[in-house]
């Protein structure tokens, strides 16, 4: 009797282990049919970065042409320590103390305001760049999974969230132009980018004043997905484009339009870069004078490795003051290197000297080079401040302009210095050109 009774209370207390461990295991499986639920980050790696982000050309290694601009790598390898509480290269995010990923607060996290194509465009294109948007539910699994700490490890954001398979489409507004008596607008209005090709554009508007006016503030609107948007003037007005006529840099042969190309030549920067949505204010007291009726032509280039067609549309504001409060005229820079060549698969350093006829203070300067740029630098070309670095950007989308607080102040035969490094990447050699496939090579700002 009394071993019976052992054996029945061994066998009690087996079948209370088994049932708890049972109770355990199924405490760590899905909801949803037994199997063990995948790790949240491990589906936005798979199935989210993986294809999407970790590209060739994009994300996908160092060998990337875009790699130097972003030193952000999203493969398997790699994504997850890249991500978590590291500081972005993207100027705006660095001032608003962003970090790619700040567990808990999906706000201050940059992979979400890049990927949400519903936030305000404050750092630079929606990702993936020239891609298909994510869907609402990719979006909401990887804003939930941040929220909750974004862990490397355990099943956090209910996978039924990906089932809204929506994508992401940003409604496109047109920003309201200024009152006549506080500016003016030009525009690029709706033209269609086909599917797999890139297309640049010109359109030659003609400003509304009747008299001259002074302009101390540009502001610039363009739809995803642009690669520039870029406000020219003309140096001689005796042969102009035509008015209010879209015009291709490239035939649908996609050889090189010859008329359009000549007449960039006869161009002019006034204002713009990569950045198309951005604010460019004077500083206090300096304005650009715009006589009556003045040509301006609007530049926008956008690339589309889509399947379906895209919209190009671009605006800019041009917000005027009054000529009493008008101190300096801004004049622009407009320093280019056009005969260059970066062998394949090479690493070069191409520096290049400027200088002015007269004495001239600069107030600003930026910078215009392609993907294979990894550095650009300013330097000042003679004076006390000889070889002094005043500009450096390596983010060739979003290139730094700097609205300088100590003005440069330089004398004829003094100038500016571009030093600028590229990496070929590719296996061919690349010259200066038109293409995103083409590198630059230009020094653009003001001076009075």
């Amino acid at each position: 009797m009394k071993h019976f009774v052992t054996a029945t209370i061994l066998m009690v207390l087996l079948i209370a282990s088994f049932s708890m461990e049972s109770c355990t295991k199924k405490s760590d499986e899905a909801i949803d049919g037994g199997a063990l639920a995948k790790d949240t980050w491990a589906i936005i790696q798979d199935d989210i970065l993986t294809l999407s982000c970790a590209t060739s050309g994009c994300h996908g290694s160092t060998s990337d042409a875009n790699y130097a601009q972003h030193n952000l790598l999203l493969n398997s390898t790699n994504a997850y320590d890249n991500l978590i509480n590291i500081i972005s290269k993207n100027p705006e995010a660095k001032k608003a103390s962003l970090v790619r990923v700040k567990p808990g607060d999906y706000m201050m996290s940059l992979l979400f305001q890049k990927i949400d194509c519903q936030t305000p465009a404050k750092y630079g294109a929606t990702m993936p760049l020239g891609g298909t948007n994510l869907t609402s539910g990719q979006i909401e699994f990887i804003k939930q999974w941040i929220i909750k700490g974004a862990p490397k490890k355990g099943s956090v954001v209910d996978e039924n969230i990906l089932t809204s398979n929506t994508v992401c489409s940003q409604a496109f507004v047109p920003m309201t132009a200024p009152a006549t008596t506080e500016g003016f607008q030009l525009a690029i209005n709706a033209f269609t980018v086909r599917a797999k090709t890139e297309r640049e554009v010109f359109v030659n508007r003609t400003s509304p004043n009747t008299s001259t006016v002074y302009v101390n503030k540009i502001t610039m609107q363009g739809r995803p997905n642009s690669h520039h948007f870029v406000l020219y003037g003309f140096k001689s007005t005796t042969s102009l484009p035509p008015v209010n006529t879209l015009r291709d840099l490239y035939n649908t042969d996609a050889t090189i339009n010859i008329t359009t190309f000549a007449q960039m030549q006869n161009h002019i920067f006034l204002g713009g870069g990569t950045d198309v949505n951005t604010t460019y204010t004077f500083p206090e007291g300096v304005a650009l004078k715009v006589p009556p009726a003045t040509a301006f032509d609007l530049n926008a280039h956008y690339f589309n490795i889509q399947n379906t067609n895209l919209i190009g549309e671009n605006y800019i504001n041009m917000y005027t003051v009054s000529q009493a409060n008008v101190v300096k005229e801004a004049q622009s820079i407009n320093f280019a290197n056009y005969n260059f060549s970066i062998p394949a698969t090479s690493r070069k350093t191409i520096t290049t000297n400027f200088t002015f006829d007269k004495e001239v203070t600069v107030i600003t300067l930026t910078s215009h080079f392609h993907k294979l740029g990894e550095k650009f630098q300013i330097k000042i070309l003679g004076g006390t401040r000889n070889g002094e670095v005043v500009y450096e950007n390596t983010d060739w989308e979003h290139p730094v302009v700097i609205n300088l607080a100590k003005p440069i102040q330089l004398k004829a035969g003094e100038g500016l210095t571009s030093v600028v490094t590229y990496n070929n990447t590719t296996n061919k050699t690349v010259n200066f050109g038109l293409t995103s496939e083409d590198e630059m090579n230009i020094i653009f700002g003001y001076y009075h």
